[in-house]
């Protein structure tokens, strides 16, 4: 049987699922059946009877809207992803929807779908395994030791993420990467050549990969080849550049944009199916085929064997193997939640005002010393966004046993590299920049939430507070669209207690993303007690009340908290029974069960002020359309922070204002 008939499997599967879909991209799959062949039957250590296996190769379809060519692949090599899969592609709650997403299919190793961010996460795996191998690996006993591969379409390509982590891929000369591009000079749009014209090969040996080029995507034998030699290579990574026929095999729409992103048709189908030679109904696959695919026992084979390897090495170094198993597991140490209570507690008995951003430093030092598996880094910035402590150790090329990458001014790739680390497993890694460059990284944060996988975010500089770089800087609406992105959680803390608790909270927090928000200037330490430490973790609490039932109730985050209470001091001596509510994150508390709420918000009270230095509409859900909100309704401008908190009214006469409007 030649490799050809066995590449014409996943060509059938593609077109029938789309076809029966009515909606799907064809013409990848089609195009690229050859390669995926070659390197799934030839070259990939997988098992999939085990997917989550440590040992295994990682594999990101980048041009995810190509889903039915990794569908293909996980069904034919024995994956849990039957043909009624399949048939079931790009329909409500299936294991196949129309992009590859993450933890609904077996076999799935990243959400790929806005294109560019497939091969950021494959540049953050290879990284995780770089630097692992550089941690645990002894002499003679290579526990780590997979390779990362990812297919790349022409958008991936464009997409400007993918200049920012390729150049730092090969920075770090991560030689187990190896990325193929499928050259077949079609878009959604047509030939690309009138909006792509880049010379992509000199760019990539510019970044430092080795670089292969002019494959024949569609013979076997080059492509061994190729694969052979990117391997050989252990000192760069290495682009495969193929030259490929979009939709290869239908006589009338392959190597145009026609097969792109729609079905083929049932006429197209019918002539596919005789020019290929492949004479079977749809979505049927001859047993002989099924044989030649299925890598249930060559996997089952090749876990057994690092299961062994794995033995001798634990044999050999013992502690060692269980921190390495605890750490492939997520599991944090076993000292963790008695030692950051101790550091908690011994906060909040030693005041200090500090900036928040320094605040968050501190607990990096605390929590760093328990915690080997932090992989920091910042786009930049790092004396700023104070991201380094005295534990960090630079990651680089020679050495990858560090726990600090410098991102460089790359925001959106480091946000999708650090996705990458994080579903690697392995590691609690984070990342870092000014509040309003997040804008830079925002989708990569949002896959983050989508996919339901760690990846804390420090942001500094948070408000008009950072001053005179001016409005271009300050951010206004950032921290409330974050706060509306689903299982996103924000924390704005106002103080180094509330910092360290926002910290710890993120670290445990493995399945979902934090963006933690720090200012540039000092905020003073607030009191509180046993009781109301506790509650910081809920992410609203009293935190200053009033003898009796309040009048009135002041809601405020970050470096407003200070201001909060105040002006509660100020209301106090007129006579007002107020109540201070600190609520560093929104999200946190909303999840609270109703009766905490009501005890922190009471209905009754319908008297209420938020406060914060950013957008005001998102603070009318808790303090109603008759509170009042100091806030922002424009932009900031270039002054000194205290001139600036004057000039837009976070002033406690003016808190003091609006409070008496609503009483």
């Amino acid at each position: 049987m030649n490799r050809k008939y066995l590449a014409n499997a996943i060509r059938a599967l593609s077109m029938d699922a789309v076809q029966k879909a009515k909606s799907g991209h064809p013409g990848a799959p089609m195009g690229m059946a050859d390669i995926a062949e070659v390197l799934w039957r030839d070259h990939m250590n997988h098992n999939p009877t085990n997917p989550n296996w440590a040992g295994r190769d990682r594999f990101v379809l980048s041009n995810g809207h190509g889903s039915m060519l990794l569908y293909s692949l996980l069904h034919l090599t024995g994956y849990e992803l039957g043909i009624d899969d399949l048939k079931n592609f790009r329909q409500l709650h299936s294991k196949t929807p129309g992009h590859p997403e993450y933890g609904y299919a077996p076999g799935i190793e990243t959400t790929t779908g806005p294109l560019g961010q497939g091969i950021a996460n494959a540049v953050g795996m290879a990284i995780a395994e770089k630097s692992l191998a550089a941690q645990f690996n002894q002499d003679e006993h290579d526990i780590v030791d997979h390779h990362t591969y990812a297919f790349m379409g022409d958008g991936c390509m464009m997409e400007g993420i993918s200049h920012e982590v390729c150049s730092l891929a090969g920075t770090l000369g991560l030689g187990k990467l190896i990325a193929f591009w499928d050259d077949n000079g079609i878009s959604i749009d047509g030939h690309v050549e009138g909006w792509f014209g880049d010379d992509t090969a000199k760019r990539f040996e510019s970044y430092g990969w080795q670089v292969i080029s002019s494959v024949d995507g569609h013979d076997s034998d080059a492509i061994n080849k190729a694969i052979e030699e990117a391997k050989a290579d252990t000192s760069r990574p290495t682009l495969i550049c193929c030259k490929t026929i979009i939709g290869f095999g239908s006589p009338n729409k392959s190597g145009s944009h026609d097969c792109h992103g729609a079905p083929l048709g049932d006429d197209e189908i019918a002539a596919t199916r005789e020019f290929l030679g492949w004479e079977h109904a749809p979505f049927v696959v001859p047993s002989d085929v099924y044989a030649k695919w299925d890598a249930k026992e060559a996997g089952q084979a090749k876990e057994a064997a690092w299961d062994e390897k794995f033995a001798a090495y634990e044999k050999a170094y013992p502690e060692l193997a269980a921190e390495f198993k605890r750490r492939v597991a997520g599991d944090l140490p076993a000292n963790w939640e008695a030692a950051t209570q101790e550091i908690i507690e011994n906060l909040q008995a030693n005041p200090e005002k500090i900036a928040s951003r320094k605040a968050s430093q501190n607990a990096l030092e605390a929590f760093g010393k328990i915690l080997p598996e932090f992989m920091g880094g910042s786009a930049d910035l790092a004396p700023s966004n104070l991201t380094i402590w005295s534990g960090s150790k630079s990651l680089t090329e020679e050495d990858a046993s560090g726990n600090y990458i410098h991102y460089g001014v790359r925001e959106f790739g480091m946000t999708a590299i650090i996705n990458g680390i994080a579903l690697h497993g392995g590691f609690v890694p984070y990342g870092a920049t000014f509040l309003m460059f997040m804008e830079y990284a925002r989708n990569a944060l949002r896959m983050a939430a989508l996919m339901k996988t760690q990846n804390i975010q420090v942001y500094t500089h948070d408000s008009i507070g950072l001053g005179e770089d001016g409005p271009t800087h300050q951010p206004v609406e950032q921290v409330a669209t974050l706060r509306m992105v689903p299982n996103l959680s924000t924390w704005r803390p106002c103080d180094q207690v509330e910092s360290a608790v926002s910290w710890k909270l993120a670290i445990e927090r493995k399945t979902a993303p934090t963006a933690l928000i720090f200012s540039r200037q000092g905020l003073a330490q607030q009191e509180r007690s046993a009781q109301q430490l506790a509650d910081i973790s809920k992410g609203g609490y009293i935190l200053k009340d009033s003898a009796g039932t309040p009048d009135l109730i002041l809601i405020a985050t970050g470096s407003e908290v200070e201001l909060a209470v105040n002006a509660a001091d100020e209301l106090s001596k007129e006579g007002k029974n107020v109540r201070v509510v600190s609520m560093p994150s929104t999200d946190t508390f909303d999840k609270q069960d109703a009766a905490y709420r009501e005890s922190v918000l009471p209905s009754s009270v319908t008297a209420r002020v938020a406060i914060e230095a950013g957008i005001a509409d998102y603070w009318f859900k808790y303090v109603g359309l008759n509170g009042r909100v100091v806030g922002m309704t424009t932009f900031g401008e270039s002054a000194p922070a205290d001139q600036l908190f004057e000039e837009f009214g976070f002033t406690v006469d003016n808190v003091v204002a609006k409070a008496k409007e609503v009483l």
